[in-house]
């Protein structure tokens, strides 16, 4: 045992030193493919030594295999092998060879080696190969690492006589497209496997199997020759791949295990061993972090590979079966074949730059083109040098970009395809800045530029019949637009000012300007585009911080919008990018208030001045109106109505004030706390009432239980009555709460009175882990508390990352300092809370004591 460890100490000690070699390079990528191919015969060695030490028999062979038998070995991936043996020697349990055999794998392990390996002879290897492609593929890269050169000469043979490589081809792209759909088929995950991911690694690896499995090739210069690639594409892909190649590498390194994922917590140390930093020497803060500036990398490179491995598997696919479909003209450039668009000659777009956004004008408008050729991509690919500042100030052009944004139907595709193939970025200089911009808010899930792809889908999908009963309230008012090219121009540059440091509304607002100057818009539109992406975000903070119900608050944010034609494409653009940010923001309660400011806004800009006083007999009559349909007793309401103030009825809807009304009118002034709950009529979670005797700490008790049953308060409207009564309301979702909606009803009417009826001091917060996102990137807590426009009450705005049970640590400090909630909205972020809250006490009175509070506060919210 004292030699297999003085081996593993060899073989750790060597391979630390090729790591350290590795990480002293920098960001150059030279020699990364020398130093897989060292760690490769490193563990080659070491296997020798260990084959020889079990003494086996002459006639088996030891084959590597896998990304090992491609001379490519990754610090911490698997050492994958196979022990190829000759025909009618299958060891049997119990037999010397099975015995040396699992010695000498035992001895593997003991050596430092990850190994994975596996036993056959040629024909089991053959069968196994016929029945998964996986298998298949990894024998495909099969090399000889000692052993008998006959057996394995006499398996190369065999398997390359039984491969089928249209069969092969098939299977791969089917495996590919599955792989693809696994990670949301976009290069630009937040957290990308540079394996797995498109424009991965693995997509190259499946170009050269495919090329290898027909005969066409096995290297990149190989392909080349046999005219699947050209001289160009093979240098980027070799530069690409190297960057690839080094960047898993050094995650492997960082993470000091086997990790593909360029997770957030491995991002900056990554970043940091290419010699990106955070911040200048002198500690002042670069323009990017680390962790960007890498990530943008890998995202153009992971673009770029894609496009070059589309390429060449298209061509791979017509070498191997060549299309039977006659090209038919479309016009004199471009011809149609088996509903791809091809270009008349490879030159097309060096000679004739105009034929670039052709191409896509035609993708939109001719009937049954679904792609481009490969022939269409190279060329597109190639001409990139031509697109430059002539390209874009050509009035040619500029008119092309506006007819596809004008046409009727697949802009989207449009967009998205012009992206793939790096044309939107050539024509709209100002959106290449954002291509690969990761955002650091931990509320988007996307790079910046499939962000606003994202948000050109929705708004686009507004438009569309078919997708109606998605958005039924943005379909109704699309219908009545009379130009959405408007609204997607202002979906392509709402956010395009992202990282340039300011504030990215305000340069959005200056590119958009410049964009509609020189493509001819007219003056009223252009400032209609100008104003919604400068004012993209105004409409979701007004609905999600501000209280809804004050006419003062609905009549200032109309007059900001100025008019109706305004308010609707700012509502269109607002829904359209809260929904485009990540799946798990949107959600029926944003909806709902988004409506809610819509519609109030809509009455005043009409003509109708808030009048706070019919307001509230209208509610009053509606309210009745549903109780009567209630059966319950004629003037049942009054004793409950008699004891709230104006504020409650311009805080709640009439169906709200008559479903307190039928719960209550029989418990006016009940010394026991009652508690309803009902499916939130948002059509989302539960709307839970609470009426009991108020006291300092109410508030503070129901946040805390529903902390601990598993519920998120998305909305709460605190109501103290003139009989000393609390009737508060909330909106609350089920984070992981199983059953219907009738036993969470039951649940909460049950559990949540008896929380609200013990005493002794408030619990604790229960001690949660933090998410990575959370950790890697962290929100400084901000802390503000200003009177309200009357000077009546105070304004607490919070800004943290989230965390369970974090509403029920601020309400136990407001509780402490006898501070009474009047409204609360909460606003969920991602990973980051926003909340409002609108509270009185006497202790805001003091200077002093709105020190302390905001300092307690703050100091909860770092813990």
């Amino acid at each position: 045992m004292t030699e297999i460890h003085a081996l593993r100490d060899a073989y750790r000690l060597d391979k630390a030193a090729l790591l350290a070699s590795m990480q002293a390079t920098g960001a150059s990528t030279r020699g990364i493919r020398v130093m897989l191919r060292k760690l490769s015969t490193l563990a080659g060695g070491l296997l020798q030594t260990l084959w020889q030490r079990a003494q086996l028999p002459p006639d088996l062979a030891l084959v590597a295999v896998g990304g090992f038998g491609r001379d490519q070995l990754f610090p911490f991936s698997d050492v994958d092998v196979l022990v190829l043996l000759p025909e009618g020697s299958t060891p049997e349990a119990g037999c010397e060879l099975r015995t040396r055999l699992e010695s000498f794998i035992g001895s593997c392990w003991d050596a430092g080696l990850e190994i994975g390996s596996s036993v056959r002879t040629v024909a089991e290897c053959l069968a196994e190969a016929a029945l998964d492609v996986t298998v298949q593929t990894s024998l495909l890269e099969s090399r000889l690492v000692c052993g008998n050169p006959a057996l394995f000469a006499q398996f190369r043979q065999q398997y390359g006589a039984q491969m089928d490589a249209q069969a092969f081809l098939v299977a791969k792209t089917l495996e590919m497209r599955q792989r693809h759909t696994k990670y949301e088929n976009t290069p630009y995950a937040l957290e990308p496997n540079c394996k797995e991911s498109p424009g991965g690694l693995r997509d190259l690896q499946m170009i050269l199997w495919v090329a290898r499995a027909a005969g066409l090739g096995s290297t990149w210069k190989e392909l080349a020759a046999s005219g699947l690639a050209t001289a160009f594409e093979v240098r980027q892909i070799e530069r690409n791949e190297a960057l690839l190649c080094l960047i898993r590498a050094r995650l492997h390194a960082a993470a000091g295990r086997h990790e593909d994922r360029l997770v957030f917590d491995l991002q900056t140390a990554v970043a940091e061993s290419f010699g990106y930093r955070s911040q200048a020497p002198d500690g002042t803060r670069l323009p990017m972090r680390a962790s960007e500036t890498l990530m943008r990398r890998y995202y153009w490179a992971a673009k770029a590979v894609s496009q070059l491995s589309q390429i060449l598997l298209l061509n791979i696919e017509e070498r191997l079966s060549p299309s039977t479909h006659e090209p038919r003209p479309i016009n004199a450039r471009f011809f149609e074949k088996a509903g791809l668009i091809e270009v008349a000659s490879d030159d097309l777009y060096e000679r004739d730059p105009h034929a670039i956004l052709e191409t896509f004008l035609l993708y939109q408008t001719t009937v049954g083109l679904k792609d481009l050729s490969v022939r269409t991509l190279r060329a597109l690919y190639n001409a990139r040098g031509v697109m430059d500042g002539a390209f874009r100030r050509d009035p040619v052009n500029r008119a092309a970009f506006m007819r596809i944004l004008q046409q009727p139907s697949g802009i989207t595709h449009a967009m998205r395809l012009m992206n793939q193939t790096s044309v939107l970025g050539r024509y709209l200089w100002a959106f290449r800045g954002i291509v690969g911009q990761m955002q650091h808010d931990l509320f988007h899930v996307y790079t910046v530029d499939q962000h606003i792809l994202m948000v050109l889908r929705n708004m686009r999908r507004f438009f569309m019949a078919e997708h109606a009963h998605e958005y039924p309230f943005c379909s109704q008012l699309a219908a009545g637009w009379d130009k959405p090219w408007i609204l997607y121009i202002a979906a392509l540059f709402h956010d395009i000012g992202k990282g340039r440091g300011g504030d990215h509304s305000l340069i959005g607002a200056t590119e958009v300007r410049r964009f509609c100057r020189q493509h001819g818009v007219a003056r009223q539109d252009a400032r209609l585009i100008e104003f919604l992406v400068r004012e993209h975000l105004t409409m979701s903070t007004v609905a999600q911080k501000q209280d809804l119900s004050d006419p003062d608050v609905i009549a200032a944010f109309a007059q900001r919008v100025g008019d109706e034609r305004k308010l609707t494409a700012m509502y269109l653009l607002t829904v359209a990018d809260i929904r485009g940010t990540s799946p798990k923001v949107w959600n029926a309660w944003k909806g709902k208030l988004l409506e809610d400011l819509y519609r109030a806004t809509l009455r005043t800009l009409g003509g109708r001045a808030p009048d706070a006083a019919a307001e509230i007999e209208a509610r009053k009559r509606e309210a009745l109106v549903l109780l009567a349909l209630n059966a319950l007793p004629f003037e049942a309401h009054k004793a409950l109505w008699a004891t709230l103030d104006v504020s409650y009825f311009m805080r709640h809807e009439a169906a709200d004030i008559a479903w307190h009304t039928r719960h209550l009118s029989r418990h006016v002034g009940a010394a026991h706390p009652v508690v309803r709950a009902r499916q939130s009529l948002a059509g989302e979670g539960l709307q839970v009432m609470v009426y009991a005797p108020d006291r300092a700490d109410l508030f503070a008790r129901i946040c805390g239980y529903f902390d601990r049953a598993g519920f998120s308060i998305l909305d709460a409207r605190v109501h103290t009555a003139n009989n000393g009564h609390a009737l508060d309301t909330f909106q609350v979702v089920a984070s992981n709460q199983p059953g219907h909606y009738r036993e969470l009803t039951h649940m909460v009417e049950n559990d949540l009175v008896r929380a609200i009826e013990t005493g002794g001091p408030l619990p604790d917060p229960a001690a949660r882990r933090v998410s990575r996102r959370v950790k890697s990137f962290p929100v400084a807590p901000r802390v503000t508390l200003r009177p309200d426009e009357k000077a009546q009450r105070w304004l607490l705005a919070i800004s943290a990352s989230d965390r369970a049970g974090l509403l029920y640590l601020v309400a136990r400090i407001l509780a402490r300092h006898q501070l009474s909630v009047q409204l609360a909205k909460v606003s969920t972020l991602g990973e980051r809370v926003e909340d409002t809250f609108l509270i009185q006490g006497p202790e805001l009175q003091s200077n002093a004591r709105q020190i302390e509070i905001e300092t307690e506060l703050l100091q909860a919210l770092s813990a």
